[in-house]
């Protein structure tokens, strides 16, 4: 996968292989991260979940490097692409599943958190109001134990399914994942989530669509959601909100390159124009030095960064 040459074969050899499944040479990762930033990934494919296992034991056997990712809303791609095959879970493994009796939700990992939420809305499950303007897919949300206004992923979770090395498909409780704040076990395995079951509880409609309403316009009124971004930029370090550490070290519009800490709120650096993965490297880089300085406090990185030299 080295050179230009054997990675149109390796994708010649994916769509002879492969035929039902759409495979794409070369394509912008910006165009499938809400930061709207990223070089090429060499092969990009959007397979469903039963065509998941053959392709990824095809991959291991061909020793190819792969990397799976949900929305991208958590994102941020080097200049340079990914090296080998993205697997994005898209419209083609979201399936969601309600059984209204038991309140509770089967869903494939490329369902959208808003949708799920939605859906439990119309069902009158309670529960998941608070995922409801997250905009990422529920394996990202696993991944990370998403949460926003008072709730987390773990709080609704009762197993995941995830896809062994071996192409088994485990179920595992939730107690197994050690979920806590932005973080599983799963960061360090290498399992795939491709599927969760969510307990919730029997509610008021139009109370939950309030709620959600609610917390719609709390989003609209505090984020900036008129720039591309990837939500939080750090991590909120113990004891501090991020945010309010940036603000006060004086670096509200703080800009590099076509990369801005929003003026809007602190917590977020925005793809302002045209901003490159090595402005936002560099801004974060040198945020966390000012913010250090200033209060002796590092900031962590929320965001996942990833593909060619990154480090």
């Amino acid at each position: 996968m080295h050179n230009s040459f054997s990675k149109k074969d390796f994708y010649n050899e994916l769509q002879e292989r492969f035929p039902e499944v759409e495979f794409l040479l070369d394509e912008p990762m910006k165009k499938h991260t809400t930061f709207r930033i990223g070089g090429p990934a060499d092969i990009y494919v959007e397979p469903s979940i039963s065509q998941m296992v053959p392709l990824i034991t095809f991959l291991k056997e061909s020793s190819v490097p792969y990397i799976v990712i949900g929305n991208g809303s958590n994102l941020l791609v080097s200049d340079d692409g990914i090296e080998g095959v993205v697997i994005s879970f898209g419209k083609s493994a979201a399936e969601i599943s309600i059984n209204q009796d038991t309140a509770e939700i089967t869903v494939e990992a490329g369902a959208m958190l808003s949708s799920v939420a939605n859906r439990a809305a119309d069902a009158g499950l309670t529960g998941l109001e608070f995922a409801s303007g997250i905009p990422g897919s529920i394996g990202g949300a696993v991944y990370m134990n998403a949460g926003a206004y008072g709730g987390e992923m773990k709080d609704v979770i009762t197993t995941v399914q995830i896809l062994r090395e071996d192409g088994q498909i485990e179920t595992v409780p939730v107690d197994k994942l050690d979920l806590s704040y932005r973080h599983s076990a799963l960061m360090n395995s290498s399992g795939i989530v491709i599927g969760a079951t969510l307990q919730l509880a029997k509610g008021n409609k139009d109370e939950i669509k309030a709620t959600i309403d609610d917390i719609r316009q709390k989003r609209i009124e505090k984020q900036p959601l008129n720039f591309p971004s990837a939500g939080s930029t750090f991590k909120r370090p113990e004891g501090y909100f991020a945010g309010k550490l940036i603000d006060d070290s004086g670096l509200r519009g703080y800009t590099v390159g076509g990369a801005q800490v929003s003026e809007k709120h602190c917590g977020f650096v925005v793809n302002k124009s045209d901003a490159t993965a090595s402005d936002v490297l560099t801004l974060m880089k040198n945020v966390d030095q000012i913010v250090y300085e200033k209060f002796g406090v590092h900031l962590t990185p929320e965001v996942r960064i990833i593909g060619r030299n990154v480090n």
